[in-house]
């Protein structure tokens, strides 16, 4: 690529600065908690998740964290019930923090 070209760089790693990742995250476990008290809406998977989530396999992980390792099952769970808010935020998430 040409030095001059006028091809601005952007990463998006440089600073967090501005990016409430853990708030972000909060919002984001509000919503899956908000899905998995409605009945039927729950299963093994899910029980595991909050019992990793409370620390009952090891050390406690933060939010963020969880929903990183596991995002492909939280986005299911929001495809699954056609959450699009949530899904919203946590595409946010993704792009932003993780």
């Amino acid at each position: 690529m040409s030095q001059g070209c006028g091809c601005k760089n952007t990463d998006r790693y440089v600073s967090f600065e501005g990016i409430d990742c853990d708030g972000n995250a909060r919002q984001i476990m509000a919503c899956i908690d908000r899905h998995l008290a409605i009945p039927g809406r729950n299963n093994v998977f899910w029980d595991y998740f909050n019992k990793k989530r409370a620390g009952g396999s090891g050390p406690k992980p933060d939010d963020l964290f969880l929903i990183h390792s596991n995002i492909n099952q939280v986005r299911e769970l929001f495809e699954t019930w056609e959450d699009q808010e949530a899904m919203a935020l946590l595409v946010q998430l993704e792009e932003e923090c993780c």
